[in-house]
């Protein structure tokens, strides 16, 4: 089974890949899809647009869409996240990343002993802002929740080449651990997933979590679910969240991100 991450770049498929015949076998039951490749060829020009989600209520807007007047990324701090290459501040061993969401607040603790580069790259990005504003964009439930497509596009195209090679896998895939998608050796870039059950089947795969949900659990399991897969990752980095919030209003969504427990920090 294989988590995939988005890079427009390479230009690699969004489609759930073909199920693991043995696992299938093994469980009797029908197996988890992988999760989505790092890359989706973009919509054609003219293309119609994706059915949009139902519509809220009249008075409630959908978890998905921001209150007006929300918090936003400094113009300073969005050309700072254009520059990935300048973002390499090394993590603490072990630090706690909270995360402020549309349904309420989890906390990752992240172990870099269980995977450097992984908690190094997981530290930049949340560090400096880039998964502020950003949506819960697959939700498959008893399988796991993936994000990290920057909702706007001028930061996210800044990313598409922003790999980091792989580090070896020490930890499994347990449920609420964390973990880069990718779409293939070498392809790691800001996309992560956190299992909602036991996924080591994807261990063997090269997936190395580097860190776990240590509060929050039960408000990852209710991030809304009801769009599953259908947001489209090419049309979100082309589109950012214009295409998310009007097509899919419902999704959860980070309000902001930060690193809670901070140690002195140095450059690579």
């Amino acid at each position: 089974m294989t988590i995939r991450s988005v890079t427009i770049g390479i230009v690699l498929s969004l489609a759930i890949a073909a199920p693991d015949a043995a696992f299938a076998q093994a469980s009797k039951t029908p197996p988890a899809p992988k999760p989505a490749t790092q890359g989706t060829k973009p919509a054609a020009p003219g293309t119609k647009p994706a059915a949009p989600g139902t519509k809220p209520a009249a008075g409630q807007p959908g978890r998905g869409t921001p209150q007006s007047g929300a918090p936003g990324l400094s113009a300073a701090a969005k050309a700072r996240l254009k520059k990935p290459a300048s973002l390499k501040d090394v993590a603490p061993a072990t630090y706690d990343a909270r995360f402020d969401t549309s349904i309420g607040v989890f906390v990752v603790q992240v172990h870099r002993g269980w995977a450097p580069k992984g908690a190094d790259r997981f530290y930049n990005l949340v560090k400096y802002g880039y998964y502020d504003d950003t949506r819960f964009f697959r939700v498959l439930p008893d399988f796991m929740v993936q994000f990290g497509i920057n909702g706007d596009p001028s930061v996210q195209s800044s990313w598409l080449d922003a790999k980091i090679t792989d580090d070896p896998v020490k930890e499994s895939n347990k449920r609420g651990y964390i973990t880069f998608a990718t779409a293939g050796p070498g392809t790691r870039t800001t996309q992560v997933f956190i299992n909602f059950g036991d996924n080591s089947r994807l261990d063997a795969d090269g997936f190395a979590p580097f860190g776990q949900v240590i509060t929050g659990m039960e408000i990852v399991d209710k991030i809304n679910a009801e769009y599953r897969q259908k947001p489209d990752q090419g049309r979100i980095q082309m589109e950012g969240n214009a295409y998310l919030t009007q097509a899919f209003p419902r999704l959860d969504y980070i309000r902001k991100a930060t690193i809670e427990k901070p140690a002195a920090t140095s450059t690579k």
